[in-house]
């Protein structure tokens, strides 16, 4: 119910933009997902997953060179692991790719090109809720092939029950992730490019807390175009 209160909310915030000088953007683009997999916060290259997103952004104008950026976004993350090649006698590959609604408020500094073009560069919090995913796997063992193939199941998590986790399973990840953004674009009238990095704070996996699953949390580079309502 929270998290649904925050959606109406962006939504409204959203309408209430479309109506003021900054105005909403329609925006879309590539995401480059991975997990992270040690307690610094890296990556393994290797693991990178091509995604999408889409939703709207909203530019709110605080005087001539600041602004807040909500926005809603369905957007997928997740990872895959592979070890070997499709050629070999041996090959594995695991997929999980997540679909979440994000909620993403960025403050940025904007810097004026002209009355109607800006670049500009900020930050600021996410939160998001998993709602649909595949995971997969495929691989040979020995020459003989095999592969399965299944929905991702989402714990039912409370967030406000801090020492008690709803629906927690093996294999099940945690409903909610929540984390932060850099970002940065250029605004050209009715016309936006912009690049994003969410690095995300929450472990991904449902259940009681270890040192592998508490390393495992959301990394996503997205590239955006969008277009002025």
């Amino acid at each position: 119910m929270k998290y649904l209160i925050c959606t109406i909310s962006a939504i409204a915030v959203l309408s209430y933009a479309h109506a003021q000088e900054g105005g909403v953007y329609l925006k879309g683009g590539l995401n480059l997902a991975n997990v992270s997999t040690h307690n610094n916060g890296t990556v393994d290259d290797a693991n990178m997953l091509a995604s999408f997103h889409v939703g709207f952004m909203a530019d709110l104008p605080i005087g001539r060179f600041f602004a807040l950026q909500p926005g809603i976004l369905f957007t997928g993350k997740g990872a895959k692991l592979e070890s070997g090649n499709s050629n070999s006698v041996t090959w594995y590959k695991a997929t999980t790719n997540p679909y979440y609604i994000e909620l993403p408020v960025n403050a940025v500094l904007k810097l004026p090109l002209d009355k109607q073009s800006s670049l500009f560069v900020g930050a600021g919090p996410y939160i998001a809720m998993g709602i649909a995913g595949k995971r997969k796997v495929e691989g040979k063992f020995l020459g003989a092939s095999f592969s399965s193939k299944e929905n991702i199941q989402f714990s039912d998590d409370d967030p406000s029950t801090l020492n008690y986790e709803e629906g927690a399973g093996m294999r099940i990840m945690k409903r909610f992730d929540y984390g932060v953004n850099a970002t940065a674009g250029l605004m050209l009238n009715k016309f936006l490019l912009s690049v994003n990095y969410g690095y995300g704070l929450a472990k991904l996996q449902s259940g009681a807390n270890n040192g592998e699953d508490n390393n495992n949390k959301h990394r996503v580079l997205s590239l955006s175009i969008g277009f002025g309502l």
